[in-house]
């Protein structure tokens, strides 16, 4: 069964990157904007403290470069970016700082962002650490969703393993998992396939919708 199921992720992977090959530049940044705007207006998105938010690529996904810039101009908001550890192939997640961090940052694979080991002299903070607050929401990416909340990556499980880490190892409290969609990444229920250690988000966002899980707490 579970050959079958990955399977069938890789043939809606490719699917899925098809599709969003097709979409114009103009229709990603429209699409972009109207997400980040319902982001914005989320009461969640507004009281938390401490939350991460993906760098996007330049193509293929919804765009964060101003939610990002959002988030960076609230003094009473931290933010932490992914990042991929090469040494044992895991994402953490690390500080961004100001709006002068972020345009700095170099490009790096898949032309999204790279935080840099260090900031002025100082190595950026992990939220791993004891001196980072608890993470209250993550704004992610993927391939597809559906409308019952489940997720496809990209293939590599980073998220799920952060996640696990996170929460189950490290014993901090669940975040708010918030996907960003284009519209073309939503399917119905039941359409992306996930195994057991697949997490599913809390809330899928895109142009057009806001879908959460009946029994989540009051978000909207």
């Amino acid at each position: 069964m579970l050959q079958g199921i990955r399977a069938n992720k890789r043939t809606l992977r490719k699917t899925m990157r098809a599709t969003l090959r097709e979409l114009s530049e103009a229709d990603i940044q429209a699409q972009s904007q109207a997400i980040a705007s319902k982001v914005m207006a989320l009461p969640a998105f507004q009281t938390c403290r401490t939350i991460s938010c993906y760098l996007s690529m330049p193509s293929a996904e919804a765009q964060t470069a101003s939610l990002v810039m959002n988030i960076l101009a609230d003094q009473k908001k931290q933010l932490f970016i992914p990042t991929i550890v090469s040494e044992d192939d895991r994402m953490d997640f690390v500080r961004l700082y100001d709006e002068e961090d972020f345009k700095g940052l170099p490009v790096g694979l898949w032309g999204i962002p790279q935080p840099t080991a260090q900031w002025k002299n100082e190595n950026r903070q992990s939220v791993l650490e004891s001196s980072a607050g608890n993470l209250d929401v993550i704004l992610l990416p993927g391939l597809a969703f559906d409308r019952s909340l489940s997720r496809l990556g990209h293939g590599k499980g980073y998220y799920d393993k952060f996640l696990s880490s996170y929460i189950t190892a490290a014993k901090r409290p669940r975040p708010l998992l918030v996907a960003l969609a284009l519209q073309q990444q939503l399917l119905d229920a039941g359409q992306v396939p996930i195994t057991d250690s697949d997490w599913k988000v809390d809330v899928v966002i895109t142009p057009n919708d806001t879908i959460t899980k009946d029994d989540s707490p009051n978000v909207l």
